[in-house]
């Protein structure tokens, strides 16, 4: 797979799939997320969380993410010529938000494609921004100079702490599915789902449920 996938960009056996972002209350459209998927030429479709881990694992995660990035500029100036103006969140690894060059790439990578970067959501793993909180509020705040929106993903999984969450410059929360996919099931899930709700509200924040797939959930 490692030998594989570095190759794989250039055979083009990487693509996006969008997953939808919908309201709760209107039940309209609001923007898509961007998922990455690698078809292998033998091996058939490989998960996002194996191709992820290998690519970590072999320094290969830092030129997939930028592909990502430019692709999901490329869909969205599609998007734009046939006058359709979409949000999309693209997430980042922790191997990006700690690069140096990281803002001046997605710049470069806006300016290239002629996107608005008012249309992207970073998204950043609570584990991995709690990594060197130091480090995220530095970066978070170069990304928010650069005009895109931020977003906390899987929260609840980690060890947060509420007091740099209340200094990043992040837009939004994203409860893990974990939790929604428990809804129904578990008193204890609806808790933890209520409780972060009403934190992110407190802090000025929306909230995206991951994984709703049932009316119930919803």
């Amino acid at each position: 797979l490692q030998n594989d996938l570095r190759l794989a960009i250039e055979r083009r056996e990487l693509a996006l799939f969008y997953q939808p972002k919908i309201d709760a209350r209107t039940r309209e459209l609001t923007g898509v997320e961007a998922l990455v998927r690698w078809q292998h030429p033998t091996s058939g479709a490989v998960g996002a969380a194996e191709l992820i881990a290998v690519a970590e694992r072999f320094g290969l995660i830092g030129a997939i993410g930028q592909w990502v990035i430019d692709e999901a500029c490329r869909q969205v100036r599609r998007w734009e010529a046939q006058g359709l103006r979409m949000r999309v969140a693209v997430n980042l690894s922790a191997h990006q938000l700690r690069a140096d060059d990281l803002v001046q790439r997605v710049r470069q990578a806006f300016e290239a494609h002629r996107v608005d970067a008012s249309l992207f959501t970073f998204e950043i793993t609570e584990s991995v921004a709690m990594e060197d909180t130091q480090a995220t509020v530095r970066s978070f705040a170069q990304l928010a100079r650069a005009g895109v929106s931020l977003a906390i993903d899987d929260f609840g999984t980690g060890h947060s702490s509420l007091a740099y969450l209340r200094t990043l410059p992040a837009q939004q929360l994203k409860i893990d599915r974990s939790f929604i996919g428990d809804l129904g099931l578990s008193g204890d899930a609806m808790a933890v789902v209520d409780a972060v709700i009403r934190l992110a509200h407190a802090l000025g924040l929306r909230v995206v449920a991951e994984g709703v797939e049932t009316l119930r959930q919803m």
